[in-house]
């Protein structure tokens, strides 16, 4: 693959794998809609996918390292207010990770075929907008803007709440990092607690993911196909994931407003024109 090639795939990896406007669904659009030169079928295809994706696990890993060692301290630390916190943020990971894992394994085959196919992944990435848009419309619904909870005040069933609403990414188009700022949006959290702990799951998520085809790449001896242009990539999809992140925890930090309505406008303008394209071009 050409390194200028592979550096733009990595770019799009690290905005759209965070920003709530799916990176699968992109990843299924862009080169068929832009006939690029890549073969999704070649055997050092997968393995560049794996870099990517833990280029921008590490990013989330730097990032939100405070948590992390907080969350790991907490295991092992006396008891404490600050402790119980953190303890309580891990077991929330955990109940709202669990949902995506059952149903992967139960659904990840019956949906693979929709995973090549663009018309499919902008049809879905129209959806996503509406996902959007009326998760905005609910939070009005389910609270007040001055009642919104941080963190900290999450319970257990938002937090599972949240990892169902993650499954809806299992579509290609449909956003994890959007579906479930929504789901944490209607669990009551602010926009940026939302965020937050989207980011905090996304991380077992996509590191999770990544590991589990490292034994299979292994297997079928693709070990060589971690070239230097992959090593490059995976840098520079760490360095976009991180200033993605960056990013929007600052724009979700600026207070309690429609935030999510720009990125759904987004997706039913490019989701929208994608599908007419693939229709009837």
């Amino acid at each position: 693959m050409p390194l200028l090639l592979a550096i733009a795939i990595a770019i799009l990896q690290g905005v759209t794998e965070l920003f709530p406007v799916s990176s699968l669904g992109h990843a299924v659009i862009l080169p068929a809609l832009l006939d690029l030169p890549l073969d999704q079928k070649a055997p050092e295809y997968l393995p560049f996918l794996v870099v990517l994706h833990v280029g921008t696990a590490v990013a989330l890993l730097l990032y939100f390292a405070k948590d992390w060692i907080g969350i790991a301290s907490s295991l092992i630390a006396s008891p404490s207010a600050t402790r119980d916190i953190n303890r309580g943020i891990l077991v929330k990971v955990i109940v709202a990770t669990i949902p995506a894992v059952v149903l992967g394994v139960v659904f990840e085959h019956k949906l693979k075929d929709l995973f090549g196919n663009p018309l499919a992944a902008s049809g879905f990435l129209f959806v996503n907008g509406f996902v959007l848009f009326y998760g905005e419309k609910l939070r009005k619904r389910f609270a007040l803007a001055n009642d919104r909870k941080e963190l900290a005040h999450l319970t257990w069933k938002g937090a599972l709440a949240i990892g169902l609403w993650q499954c809806l990414a299992f579509f290609p188009g449909i956003s994890r990092s959007g579906t479930t700022m929504v789901g944490g949006l209607i669990a009551g959290l602010t926009h940026r607690a939302s965020a937050h702990f989207s980011f905090l799951i996304a991380t077992p998520v996509i590191l999770g993911a990544a590991v589990l085809e490292v034994p299979k790449l292994l297997h079928a001896g693709a070990a060589a196909s971690f070239g230097v242009t992959s090593i490059i990539a995976g840098v520079v999809a760490g360095i976009t994931a991180y200033g993605s992140i960056a990013f929007l925890m600052r724009y979700f930090g600026k207070g309690e407003f429609e935030a999510l309505n720009p990125f759904a406008y987004y997706c039913w303008l490019a989701g929208g024109a994608a599908f007419l394209y693939f229709t009837f071009a």
